[in-house]
């Protein structure tokens, strides 16, 4: 990720960067059992954080904050992640494949 991909996120998130997206492992206290999730890295002029994005069996998505995101309402980690993760205006780099 290249620091010109710096976005603005509402009011809570300036120049925001999204650092990464992977899959991780989860364990909630709900359930016995092991989740996959999404853990995306931002950093930003406010500080450096995690957010993590759990698609539970039942459909529901549960959103958790880390570092600068913890203690954020579920409809603002919601908004932040869905905007860090929108595809830039400009067509993505491609190598034409010759012969």
């Amino acid at each position: 990720m290249d620091d010109d991909d710096a976005r603005e996120v509402g009011s809570l998130l300036t120049n925001g960067i999204l650092r990464s997206l992977a899959r991780a492992p989860i364990r909630m206290r709900e359930s016995g059992v092991m989740h996959a999730g999404w853990r995306m890295e931002i950093s930003s002029d406010q500080g450096s954080g995690s957010i993590m994005l759990v698609e539970l069996p039942d459909g529901r998505s549960v959103y958790r904050g880390d570092g600068m995101f913890l203690g954020w309402p579920r409809e603002q980690l919601e908004a932040t992640y869905n905007a860090m993760r929108e595809e830039p205006d400009e067509p993505r780099f491609e190598l034409n494949q010759l012969g």
